[in-house]
């Protein structure tokens, strides 16, 4: 190598030292955060680094917060990859975005961004994995407790049926049958879980006779375990808690 191409290549290289000097005076650095929506609405946002555990589905918002500079273009960029597995399984391109978790395990983000001078291509400068630790978001396990009996007499306890302890479903469907197969009362994924919804024990409004009813669920775990249950519900109206402790 001649000493001409050499004194280049050594004024290029200072000049995009200066330029990333330069360049890092003027921006601030990007700080990513990642805003968690769970299926009660509960909202939490975490910091780059950060980990999550909860139940599917969730509701991701993914925000690279990397203020524009001019005359450098901006790209932003996010690696979703499940733990174990050496390489993403997608990788998105948006300083902001929406992604919903469908899935059980543990979902590693990792955010990147980079700005490329408009003029001059060479100078890069880049945020990454040296800069960001990637975020977790661990989904449990499904499951779901379908229960036999409940006794809506207006005591306020166990007065709508409903399945309980619910994981990681995402998707779910459930119907009420008298002993003939008419089917008195249907819900979905909206309302399980919530101690006042589900079924009151009427049909068109007027309560139904205490005795044998039927229940029919369908659901998906985020795990990939499908639920068919079929079991007996018994209308109570006579119990109460107080008489169950005499």
């Amino acid at each position: 190598m001649n000493m001409s191409l050499r004194f280049y290549m050594f004024v290029l290289a200072l000049a995009l030292s200066l330029a990333n000097v330069n360049l890092q005076a003027q921006v601030e650095s990007p700080m990513p955060v990642v805003v968690v929506t769970d299926s009660k609405g509960e909202v939490t946002e975490l910091s780059f680094g950060d980990e999550y555990s909860g139940e599917a589905p969730l509701k991701l918002e993914l925000l690279a917060n990397a203020p524009e500079l001019e005359g450098y273009s901006l790209v932003c960029s996010w690696d979703f990859t499940r733990e174990g597995e050496a390489f993403p399984f997608l990788t998105r391109y948006d300083a902001a975005l929406e992604y919903e978790v469908r899935e059980s395990g543990t979902l590693i983000i990792q955010p990147k961004i980079v700005y490329t001078s408009i003029d001059n291509p060479e100078i890069v400068w880049e945020f990454g994995a040296q800069d960001f630790e990637p975020f977790r978001i661990i989904v449990a396990e499904s499951r779901i407790d379908v229960p036999n009996a409940f006794s809506p007499n207006g005591d306020g306890i166990n007065d709508f049926y409903n399945v309980y302890n619910v994981k990681s479903i995402v998707e779910f469907n459930a119907a009420i049958y008298n002993r003939w197969g008419q089917q008195l009362y249907s819900w979905g994924i909206d309302q399980i879980g919530c101690e006042e919804c589900g079924w009151d024990g009427t049909y068109k409004g007027k309560p139904v006779k205490d005795g044998v009813y039927f229940v029919v669920v369908t659901a998906r775990g985020a795990d990939g375990v499908s639920y068919d249950i079929r079991r007996d519900v018994n209308i109570l109206r006579g119990y109460t808690e107080n008489a169950s402790n005499q």
